[in-house]
């Protein structure tokens, strides 16, 4: 990986509570401008503590380039960049973590990997772009690893590396004290930061991900041993991080102190512990829920005995759990941030009823798959009667391939078709879990205007997006969120719906209760826990 053996600065390692435990059971026209006074750049932290307007030059491609992508009729969600397993103390790992990945797929789609332990201590890694099953299609390559841990990684690609093996997870490097392999989920806001610095004291970078930041920071830290410098690293990390490590014969898991991404532990009948992003994982592996790796923790298996060892990576930060993952992102019979997926969806769309109901409607659908619960609630709230109005076909490709716009249109078909008896000649409710672009909801309304609705009320079982996530998922930038160019009439004037509602912020919180300031919700109010970090400018190119 190019990792130079150059010693940055140490910087003191602040290692609390560190305790060796079993792991327990505990626990497109111009309306009026919705927000006019937040039309500003985001500003920047630098390195002086003064604010910075020059936002806008660093965001387009803040520290990992995001992309969402040119297909305009793709599915109009935000999109989650990665997923995350790790399985040790099995002697199928691989296979297992195989597994767990697939449960993942909707976390990342472009590429994934596996890299294992084998029996003679050294490190193995397969990775590829495509889907799970193509990239382990030929089951040469999963026997090609075998040993009794492993980690893998799902992920959604970044701007400009689409179609860049060499940003595929997880990486694996070798350094003075032996081989690492690392997994990422989320965004570093000071990787150009970091990065400027590491490249003027000579580490050579060969990915554009930021991931690798965290790879030169432990192979120049000066701390021992390896959990020490893992802490070191991670504290001059900034933002959303949850990251699996894995060397010969210890595995590491490690969450940001704000908790920004989920990650959580379990166990085989057999002593396995597991790692993954999501509860569903365990499930499919048969491992058994435990608890979250808390934020600010590193969690170490040592498998030459199966001891686990916690510790707190920093001091106490305010925890800022991803609010998203309940709406959109995680699959409905997960449990994230200690809470079941469905349960909160469902939640969400009884609130929305209350908050914005549709009088005389006759029927409550919800856009698939993601809105199912919300819809569910909605109509219990409502006393209407639910019905599965549009079905979704997962295997029509990208239609931006197609020559013509009409060709196009016809291909949404593809995608989602109504079902005529549900909606013909009813007023219809439909309840998606987000609107972003508006883009999908305004090709929902004329398929279920064709198919012969009398009437269609567009319900969102989430606030209005705003403004663009920096804490790892894709988002379109600002100005292309539709919510932020116009107000709730210009937007449903755009999607040409009979009416809209979205479920307040306010709504939202009092869900959440005493536990609503632990969720970040910059998306909707702007309000960004940890603002990127202004990089100083690079050194100039030699001659």
């Amino acid at each position: 990986m190019g990792i130079t053996a150059a010693a940055a600065a140490p910087s003191p390692s602040r290692l609390l509570l560190h305790h060796h435990a079993a792991v327990g059971s505990d626990r497109r026209h111009q309306h009026q401008l919705r927000y006019p006074a937040t039309q500003h750049a985001l500003p920047l932290r630098c390195g002086s503590g003064r604010r910075e307007a020059a936002a806008g030059a660093l965001l387009p491609d803040r520290v990992t380039p995001f992309s969402y992508g040119v297909d305009e009729d793709a599915d109009d969600h935000p999109r989650e960049e990665c997923g995350l397993v790790g399985v040790a103390g099995d002697p199928d790992a691989s296979s297992l973590c195989y597994l767990g990945l697939q449960k993942l797929q909707h976390r990342g789609e472009e590429g994934a990997g596996i890299v294992a332990v084998g029996g003679d201590g050294k490190l193995k890694s397969v990775t590829g772009l495509g889907l799970v099953a193509d990239v382990f299609g030929d089951p040469s390559r999963l026997a090609s690893l075998p040993g009794p841990a492993a980690i893998g990684h799902v992920r959604y690609s970044t701007a400009g590396a689409a179609a860049s093996l060499r940003n595929v997870q997880p990486f694996l490097a070798g350094y003075r004290f032996g081989q690492v392999a690392v997994a990422h989920n989320g965004n570093l806001v000071n990787y150009q930061a970091l990065r400027n610095k590491l490249e003027a004291r000579g580490s050579i970078f060969n990915t554009s991900s930021d991931t690798e930041v965290i790879l030169h920071l432990i192979a120049t830290s000066l701390s021992r041993p390896l959990l020490a410098r893992v802490c070191d690293a991670c504290e001059r990390l900034a933002g959303a991080y949850s990251l699996l490590f894995l060397t010969a014969d210890k595995m590491f898991a490690v969450r940001d102190p704000h908790g920004f991404r989920p990650l959580v532990m379990g166990r085989r009948r057999n002593g396995a512990v597991v790692f993954a992003s999501e509860t569903c994982a365990l499930d499919l592996i048969d491992a058994t829920y435990e608890r979250e790796v808390q934020p600010g923790e590193v969690v170490v298996v040592d498998r030459r005995d199966m001891s686990v060892a916690s510790a707190c990576l920093v001091p106490h930060r305010p925890r800022r759990a991803c609010v998203f993952e309940h709406i959109y992102f995680s699959l409905p019979n997960s449990v994230v941030f200690s809470h079941a997926v469905h349960e909160r969806r469902t939640a969400f769309g009884r609130a929305l009823a209350e908050e914005s109901p549709a009088p005389g409607a006759d029927v409550v659908i919800p856009v698939p798959d993601s809105g199912f619960y919300a819809a569910l609630g909605f109509a219990r709230a409502s006393g209407l009667e639910f019905q599965q109005g549009l079905i979704r076909w997962h295997y029509s490709g990208r239609s931006f391939i197609q020559p013509t716009q009409a060709i196009r249109d016809l291909a949404v078909k593809l995608k989602l078709a109504p079902v005529r008896g549900v909606i013909a000649g009813k007023s219809v409710v439909v309840v998606d879990d987000s609107l972003v672009r508006g883009t999908t909801s305004s090709k929902i309304v004329r398929l279920l205007r064709d198919a012969g609705a009398r009437e269609v009320h567009m319900r969102i079982a989430s606030p209005p997006v705003v403004g663009s996530c920096l804490y790892g998922i894709d988002t379109p930038s600002e100005g292309e969120l539709i919510s932020n160019r116009m107000d709730l009439e210009g937007v449903r004037r755009e999607i040409g719906s009979d009416s809209l509602a979205f479920l307040s912020l306010g709504k939202l919180h009092g869900i959440y209760g005493d536990e609503a300031g632990d969720y970040c919700d910059a998306c909707f109010s702007r309000k960004y826990p940890v603002l990127p970090t202004l990089a100083d400018p690079a050194t100039e190119p030699e001659e």
